[in-house]
Formats: structure tokens, C-alpha cells, sequence
């Protein structure tokens, strides 16, 4: 996800966007995002071997920090759609007790294993998944770099993050411009349904001779 969001902060030039636009924006509560991530870097790397219910609750508390940024920053447009995404993400962990569902097929593509018994993972297979639809059922296969698996709501969230950046920053796509004076031509067409404009005759002079 941080790769393909990299991406699209890349094309915000190439689009006419400015990022130093985005350095201008204030967001509500800011901190809530590094502590969103900092949190799950933490109970899947740093103590993965720690309490279960501890873990199972930092996991889940990450998702309250990332809603509280949701909700300060609602009025930003694009920002529903990753809240959208989070928001299906924290459905699938809560009906799995902690975990997020993922379809094996899924792990073996990408290469994923498991790990040890009394370590926590967020995301993996889960015996008797409870809507395992929103789970990741997504893999971006093993000889891919930065393979891994994902869900539809990640797709959600990486749509809506690039949605707000583009936004911000001003990004839009060129468009071909009309030739001065064929706008009109064209609307003139539209209005006289579709005949277009009548080309103007122009013939010889008319000489009156008399005598």
C-alpha cells in the first residue's frame, strides 16, 4: 500500500499538481496516523510474541487512532472512500477475533508463511473465517516485488488516499482545448441540432451595365 501510494504522489506533477500544495493543508488531528502505524509496526514486528489479548487489542486500537483522523478530517474530500475501506478492513478483524482473514491460495501466492504458533500475525488464514470475502483474497504473486496479500477494502483505502492527494495538490488531467472560434462554431451546432453552422456563399460581384 505504501508503495502504490508513492506512486501516485509521483504522478502529482505529471498531472499539473503541486506537492508542495499538500504541505500546506492542515489536517485534524495529525498525530493519530503515525500513531496508527507505529501501533501495528509494533504488534507485528517489535512484540509479536507478547499477550494475545494485548496484541489483539493494540491491533484494533490502531483502527480507533486512524477513525479518530477520519472523523476530525471528514469535510476532505476523498477521505470517505478510505474511510470506506478502513472501515470494511476493522469489520473483517473484529468478526475474526483480531486477525484478518486470509485465503490460503492467496498466502501461497504471494509467499507468506504463517509463522510460529505463539506468534501474532494480522493478517492469515483463519479456520472457519467469519466474512472472509472482505478478507485478503487479493495477492500480488511471489516474483512481483513487495508481494504480499491484500483485501478490497485496502484497494478502497489506496483509492481514496490518492483521490485526496490529487485533490489537494490540484492535480488534473489536460484536455485537448478547442481553436479559437470553432467553440462557438460547436455550440452554435448544438443549439440548431446538429446541422452545424451554414457556410457563408460567396459568388461573383454583380456588375449593372447600362445601355
Amino acid at each position: 500500500m505504501l508503495a502504490v501510494f508513492a506512486v501516485l504522489l509521483a504522478a502529482v506533477p505529471l498531472l499539473g499538481g503541486s506537492l508542495t500544495r499538500l504541505s500546506e493543508v492542515r489536517l485534524g488531528r495529525a498525530w493519530t496516523l503515525p500513531a496508527a502505524l507505529l501501533t501495528q509496526i509494533m504488534v507485528v514486528s517489535v512484540v509479536p510474541h507478547a499477550d494475545r489479548g494485548l496484541l489483539v487489542a493494540l491491533h484494533l486500537g490502531s483502527y480507533g487512532l486512524a477513525a479518530l483522523f477520519l472523523l476530525a478530517n471528514r469535510r476532505v474530500t476523498g477521505l470517505w472512500l478510505l474511510a470506506l475501506g478502513a472501515a470494511l478492513n476493522f469489520v473483517a478483524i473484529a468478526a475474526n477475533s483480531g486477525v484478518m482473514p486470509a485465503r490460503p491460495e492467496a498466502l501461497a501466492s504471494a509467499g507468506i508463511g504463517q509463522g510460529g504458533d505463539d506468534e501474532f500475525v494480522n493478517s492469515g488464514a483463519v479456520s472457519d473465517a467469519h466474512l472472509s470475502w472482505l478478507g485478503d483474497v487479493f495477492a500480488v504473486p511471489d516474483p512481483v516485488p513487495l508481494h504480499n496479500v491484500f483485501s478490497i477494502g485496502d484497494v478502497l483505502i489506496v483509492a481514496g488516499a490518492g483521490w485526496t492527494v490529487h485533490r489537494l495538490s490540484g492535480s488534473r488531467p489536460r484536455v485537448h482545448r478547442p481553436v479559437d472560434g470553432l467553440e462557438d462554431d460547436a455550440r452554435h451546432a448544438v443549439r440548431s441540432g446538429g446541422r452545424g453552422v451554414e457556410p457563408e456563399v460567396v459568388g461573383p460581384p454583380v456588375v449593372d451595365v447600362e445601355g
